[in-house]
């Protein structure tokens, strides 16, 4: 706080006291009756006090009362949509291992089938003066092409 709000302050802290003072030496009351009076009076005051925290305590626990379900419906769907998410990762992760599973078996295959029709044409004799490296044949199949078994 800056020093005008703190004088402010204090200045009216001073002219309250200063007032209460004033009215209690001036008071057509005896002591006795004006701090019974002040003291009815505060008294008063503090339970109108603690009425007005407890009916606002009450609004605000209603509110949030009233706030809690929807954060929680929230809270539960955003657990199921995790879930569902890791789940459909952990599918998505088993397909691609399947996947890269059969590819390497048919590029094993692939290579053990040219390794072995090399091996046999480096054997046979050459027809029409080819050479043996001229007579290998090549195929890329398709994964949809290939026959079931």
């Amino acid at each position: 706080m800056n020093k005008k709000t703190v004088g402010f302050i204090l200045g009216s802290i001073f002219g309250a006291a200063t007032g209460v003072v004033a009215g209690l030496m001036l008071a057509p009351r005896s002591g006795a009756e004006s701090r019974a009076m002040a003291a009815d009076a505060m008294n008063d005051a503090w339970d109108s006090a603690v009425d007005t925290y407890e009916r606002g305590a009450g609004v605000v626990t209603d509110k949030i009362n009233d706030f809690r379900p929807t954060v929680d419906a929230k809270t539960d769907e955003l657990r199921a949509k995790v879930d569902l998410a890791r789940e459909r990762m952990d599918q998505l992760r088993e397909s691609l291992s399947d996947a890269v599973a059969d590819a390497s078996a048919q590029v094993q295959d692939a290579v053990t089938t040219v390794t072995d029709r090399v091996a046999a044409m480096a054997d046979a004799p050459s027809e029409a003066g080819e050479t043996a490296a001229e007579a290998v044949h090549v195929e890329v199949v398709d994964e949809d092409e290939i026959p079931e078994a």
